[in-house]
């Protein structure tokens, strides 16, 4: 299962990779995020960047263990996190044009065992919109808060 969204920011690609690289800052921008624990932040690069995410989602709290697996500086960061028999990839990526840049969330659920294979295959239309609707709110939030650090 994957979805895609993405939305336009009236900023510099440096400014939208500065935002959305600060991840132990990520509560600032994402209302839906409680907290963000890092567990292992190399020294010189975010990739192997380590942290765990807690948020509300559905009305309860959920915490995950995520990690940047990829990234190409000031072009994309592919981050992995596994739970509930699951892998689960976000991508984000920027594309910048006219001084406004495109930024790009992609997330894809694999499941790895036969009950979120099940799971997986009863619910994904619910699961989907339910993904979409989050990472909409998700840029939208991304996007106020880096248009608004941009006129202060």
């Amino acid at each position: 299962m994957q979805v895609s969204t993405e939305i336009s920011i009236n900023a510099n690609k440096a400014a939208v990779w500065k935002a959305i690289t600060d991840i132990e800052n990520s509560a600032r921008m994402i209302s839906s995020i409680n907290r963000v624990e890092v567990i292992d932040k190399p020294a010189a690069t975010l990739a192997g960047l380590k942290w765990k995410e807690t948020r509300t989602l559905f009305g309860k709290e959920a915490t995950e263990t995520m990690w940047v697996t990829e990234l190409k500086e000031h072009e994309y960061y592919a981050t992995r996190a596994e739970n509930h028999g699951s892998v689960y990839i976000t991508k984000r990526s920027l594309n910048e044009s006219n001084n406004s840049t495109l930024l790009t969330t992609t997330f894809e659920g694999m499941p790895q065992t036969t009950t979120a294979r099940l799971l997986s295959f009863l619910m994904s239309p619910l699961i989907k919109s339910s993904i979409r609707k989050t990472l909409a709110k998700d840029l939208q939030e991304i996007k106020n808060y880096i248009e608004t650090q941009a006129r202060h």
